[in-house]
């Protein structure tokens, strides 16, 4: 019978291609790596904590504001997980993925869902400019380089400055740490700008 990180990885993780350059496979990997290391500091299954973040964000194949919970939804009926995970995990499982976002009013409902959502953070702080930058060249090409800069710097405030919606959930993440480091850049108008002209010209080229 075939092993479910074989099914995974033949069945799921090929579908985050056709997705936009922030949330390709190597984004499902770097958030199943991140998912596994936070997962050693808990008792948990380490099969549910892979299997959560491979599905985490296949729903964007039907758009982004909703993807959450459309990701649960696929969860919950791709039938080829009742290989390997009972009716009572697969729910568990479904929720962890609805839970992941970070725009969410309220906490993850359980450890699963806190981790993949502290995991799908991965605040490397040139990652968070970069992958800005080429979320709104991918959904927005209609904007002008100026509106592109504004639209950034809205992001980067609302989601990751003082106040903003990003909330963090596991104690040992790194995440804490590169939050600092992220709101100092942000707060430094001329390397903010600096960091957008830069990869604004390379993702264009």
């Amino acid at each position: 019978m075939i092993t479910l990180q074989a099914y995974i990885e033949s069945a799921i993780l090929p579908r985050y291609k056709g997705f936009d350059p922030a949330h390709r496979t190597d984004h499902a990997l770097q958030v199943i790596a991140e998912s596994l290391k936070l997962a050693k500091h808990y008792v948990v299954d380490k099969r549910m904590v892979y299997t959560i973040a491979a599905y985490h964000d296949i729903g964007l194949c039907e758009g982004r504001e909703r993807h959450h919970l459309v990701s649960g939804r696929m969860l919950r009926s791709d039938e080829h997980l009742r290989k390997w995970f009972t009716e009572e995990e697969i729910e568990v499982m479904a929720q962890a993925v609805e839970d992941h976002r970070a725009s969410l009013d309220h906490a993850p409902q359980s450890i699963y869902g806190r981790i993949v959502a502290e995991a799908d953070r991965l605040i490397e702080p040139m990652t968070v400019l970069l992958r800005t930058v080429q979320y709104g060249l991918s959904h927005y090409p209609e904007l002008s380089k100026e509106q592109h800069y504004q639209r950034y710097c809205e992001h980067l405030q609302e989601k990751y400055a003082e106040g903003g919606y990003l909330k963090l959930w596991i104690p040992e993440s790194d995440n804490a740490a590169r939050l600092a480091e992220l709101r100092a850049l942000i707060a430094d108008e001329a390397r903010k700008r600096d960091a957008f002209e830069q990869i604004y010209v390379e993702e264009r080229t």
